[in-house]
């Protein structure tokens, strides 16, 4: 039976790939998988500190120290493109195979929503959302599963409402629990290959895009949990937390799982503190 270490949290050398990766929870990931030593490559729609379309972060990444200390990995990629466009995503995949000749980690991240009744959801805004929620994840997978090898990990970023019901984001919350009855599935396909594909239901974790659509919902019948059984919100760094935890050694044996880092509102069932 191989020993854990401490170094088994580490993610030395290993190269990630993160979509979304310029804001919020995609963004407190790829700055962690940085500090824990690995490679970084990030896309995203909008790069807002400048346009870095196949430039290297060198402005953000730092020379890996390699050998079994941690500290930040090598200047990473980030390529603007979005998810949703087969031949971006496909540039991107070999950018990073040029770059790197492998990817260790995907997390798919890229995704969004907008509050609507259902009923006044356009066939078009469907659309988008399963495009920007599903089909988009399912398209960087098949991208990048040719450069993953043995040792991999997927991590799907899904949320709270694939687990429960979302009036108002009904084809959001279907779109997700979709992703996690993925994960499920592709952890059985590629566990063969050694490759491990597991999930991260965040909830409570404000972030600038979150805000905004909480801000833009009209007062109904329905409101989502305020404060969860913890007492206190959490931050994006927390989900990163369980993405180090999923991508690395520590969780060699887990697959086909989904992590809820939600300060206890998925195990509430509903219930809100008073």
């Amino acid at each position: 039976m191989a020993t854990l270490s401490p170094d088994a949290i580490l993610l030395t050398g290993r190269v990630a790939v993160v979509t979304g990766g310029a804001r919020g929870i995609g963004r407190a990931i790829a700055e962690a998988f940085e500090v824990f030593g690995a490679h970084v490559a990030v896309c995203d729609r909008d790069l807002p500190e400048r346009d870095e379309s196949n430039q290297d972060r060198s402005d953000r990444g730092q020379a890996d120290r390699g050998g079994q200390s941690g500290g930040e990995g090598s200047a990473g990629l980030a390529m603007t493109l979005d998810v949703r466009d087969p031949v971006a995503v496909g540039v991107f995949a070999q950018a990073v195979a040029e770059r790197w000749g492998r990817v260790d980690v995907l997390v798919n991240n890229a995704g969004g929503t907008f509050h609507a009744p259902f009923a006044e959801v356009s066939a078009k805004g469907e659309r988008t959302l399963i495009e920007e929620n599903f089909t988009q994840v399912t398209g960087m997978i098949r991208s990048m599963l040719p450069f993953m090898g043995a040792g991999a990990s997927i991590i799907n970023i899904t949320s709270s409402e694939a687990h429960q019901a979302a009036p108002g984001f009904a084809v959001y919350a279907a779109m997700k629990a979709a992703l996690e009855s993925l994960t499920r599935s592709l952890a059985l396909e590629l566990a063969p290959r050694g490759i491990r594909v597991n999930a991260i239901a965040p909830d409570a974790l404000p972030t600038a895009g979150e805000s905004g659509v909480r801000e833009r919902m009209p007062a109904g019948p329905f409101e989502p949990v305020r404060i969860p059984p913890l007492g206190r919100l959490g931050d994006p760094g927390d989900a990163a937390g369980a993405a180090i935890f999923l991508a690395g050694d520590l969780a060699r044996f887990v697959t086909g799982v989904t992590v809820h880092v939600d300060g206890g509102i998925h195990a509430a069932g509903g219930w809100r503190r008073v």
